[in-house]
């Protein structure tokens, strides 16, 4: 991660922990299939490890040095949660193990790995058989502008293409749905019209509030959106 990139994305994430609304979405969304021993991937700020504070045991890792300092900080005297790094380029399978998951969650993380091929793979033979991999990605490809490089994503995904990478890297697909609609069009405009890097604080302030209105999508079950809801599972 470059200076410059570092500087974007954790000003981004200093953006998104004041939307507890769009967090608590995400959450909501993949919460029904998350089990007890969860690990949460990228965890940046800890704004979802903390919405996990009633599970068993939960393992917030990063590969940034200053929010490892700041997650071990804010969950200080939780003997349920531990910090750990965790680099997706290299997974550590062993160090994993021992901790007997059952779920990794991964909230707009993937998009960041170069390899999200062997990632996938060895997160898998992490987990207990059987376990869940909840994810959060930013879909459609045409989408990709500025504010996906000054974020240093190396990708949107496409629907299909996902579903085949997961499958050839020993996943089962069991639930896959659309995400955020409406928040298609000021992603455009600032990414692709405008050359943003990062999204403007009342921008996102005022789409926090309007969240529980943009919620309404989930009766629509839309045929499309910015982002992609995936649970899969460990292929026997």
């Amino acid at each position: 991660m470059t200076a410059e990139g570092g500087n974007t994305v954790a000003a981004t994430l200093d953006i998104f922990l004041q939307t507890p609304n769009l967090n608590r979405w995400i959450f909501d969304r993949l919460s029904p299939w998350c089990g007890r021993r969860v690990m949460d991937v990228g965890a940046g700020l800890g704004t979802i490890t903390e919405l996990l504070s009633d599970r068993e045991l939960v393992v917030a890792t990063e590969i940034d040095p200053e929010f490892l300092g700041k997650l071990k900080t804010k969950f200080a005297g939780r003997p349920h949660v531990k910090v750990q790094s965790l680099d997706l380029e290299d997974v550590d399978v062993e160090a994993l193990r021992v901790h007997q998951l059952d779920t990794v969650l991964c909230v707009n993380v993937l998009e960041h790995v170069r390899n999200d091929r062997d990632a996938l793979k060895r997160v898998g033979e992490a987990l207990r058989p059987g376990g869940r991999l909840l994810l959060h990605v930013p879909a459609l490809p045409w989408l990709y502008g500025t504010l996906d490089r000054g974020l240093q994503h190396h990708r949107r995904y496409a629907r299909r293409p996902l579903e085949n990478l997961l499958a050839e890297t020993g996943w089962r697909v069991v639930h896959q749905s659309w995400m955020n609609v409406l928040g298609i069009p000021g992603w455009f405009f600032n990414s692709r019209i405008l050359g943003r890097k990062i999204l403007p604080t009342r921008q996102v302030a005022l789409y926090d509030r309007l969240t529980p209105l943009f919620r309404l999508e989930e009766h629509l079950r839309p045929a499309f959106g910015m982002s992609l809801v995936v649970v899969c599972e460990r292929a026997p």
